[in-house]
């Protein structure tokens, strides 16, 4: 296992330095879409293009099958002052506005598979996760 800020990633997928993806997951919902922290929508559509598979480790209790799609997820949204500030310090303008979104969705369709305590599930996932 090799750390790296979330910025490198394109960067060296792009450069045949990772050959795959493992995320972790908030909410899987019966399409298969996935809900996790900011960012790893971004990861997931890196690896696509690299051509890279996008593994979700997550437990079962995570599956949601009582909602569609990713969609349907509300994503919550976090105050603007986790970006405007540091350390209680402003550091953006005064004027600047900011969005917080704590989490996105990643779409079924660039995930491999998912993987739980009750085994590796892949597309379709309105089957595969009941």
């Amino acid at each position: 296992v090799t750390v790296i800020a979330d910025s490198a990633a394109a960067w060296l997928m792009k450069n045949g330095e990772i050959n795959c993806v493992v995320v972790g997951a908030d909410r899987i919902v019966r399409n298969g879409d996935v809900a996790n922290k900011i960012g790893t929508y971004s990861v997931a559509q890196n690896a696509h293009a690299h051509g890279i598979p996008l593994y979700v480790a997550a437990p079962f209790s995570t599956v949601d099958l009582a909602t569609d799609h990713g969609d349907a997820i509300p994503i919550e949204e976090r105050s603007p002052d986790e970006v405007t500030h540091a350390g209680g310090t402003r550091v953006a303008p005064a004027n600047a506005h900011a969005r917080n979104p704590a989490f996105d969705v990643t779409p079924a369709r660039l995930v491999t598979a998912i993987i739980t305590e009750k085994g590796v599930h892949r597309a379709p996932y309105e089957r595969s996760l009941r």
